[in-house]
């Protein structure tokens, strides 16, 4: 079943005197369980595709059908429920809250769900940082910890809601070979042991070539 369902999406991005094509006439279907990379030249629309796969974004036409549900059209409410319960983020710059320790940081997710006590939180809190090695920094503020360990927290923020779907734009960026290849091995153990659907936005053709799919962009245009 395809978890992931793009019809016929544009975007454009209009001011008043320009306008600019960001994706033309897309069409993806990603299945459930697979990791996909998706490739191509810096401003050919790869970030914004994965914007809009994560609801963050809206296109100027075309369907956006996650898990069978379609969202174009729902209101910015319903849309932050939805991406809330199924949808984790990895960035490139990590995006952590440089105020907030280790176990806050990966808490917030969890605390827009209703119904979850606080002692709840912090025991699934605890539990994805075992996971991940890190229980360690608990308490530790993103500027007392490595590249790789800030990318392990990130990480741990975006799956200790259980979603079905991680969006990863440029994973490694920021990272030297060897914690990208660590954050990778991450990834792969998230996609093959929990059946995690993963799409990658990244610029290394080695790490691309270890996912099932490689979509390549130009010009906000799928070429193959």
């Amino acid at each position: 079943m395809a978890i992931i369902k793009l019809t016929q999406i544009n975007k454009v991005y209009q001011t008043k005197e320009i306008e600019t094509t960001a994706l033309e006439n897309v069409n993806i279907e990603v299945e459930r369980g697979e990791f996909l990379s998706i490739m191509g030249p810096s401003g050919c629309g790869k970030s914004t595709l994965l914007n809009i796969i994560g609801l963050i974004d809206k296109p100027t036409d075309g369907k956006v059908e996650l898990l069978g549900e379609e969202l174009v059209g729902k209101s910015d409410t319903e849309l932050s429920h939805f991406r809330n319960a199924n949808i984790g983020f990895v960035f490139q710059s990590f995006h952590l809250i440089p105020s907030l320790d280790v176990a806050a940081n990966v808490e917030m997710p969890l605390i827009y769900r209703s119904g979850m006590s606080a002692r709840a939180r912090r025991e699934r809190v605890e539990a994805v940082l075992e996971r991940l090695n890190m229980t360690h920094r608990l308490h530790h503020l993103p500027s007392q910890l490595s590249g790789g360990q800030c990318q392990r927290v990130a990480i741990a923020r975006a799956i200790v809601g259980s979603p079905s779907i991680i969006l990863a734009d440029e994973p490694t960026g920021n990272l030297d070979s060897r914690m990208g290849a660590e954050v990778m091995g991450l990834l792969h153990q998230l996609n093959k042991e929990d059946g995690s659907t993963i799409v990658m936005v990244t610029h290394n053709e080695a790490q691309a070539r270890e996912t099932d799919r490689i979509i390549r962009f130009f010009d906000g245009r799928v070429i193959s």
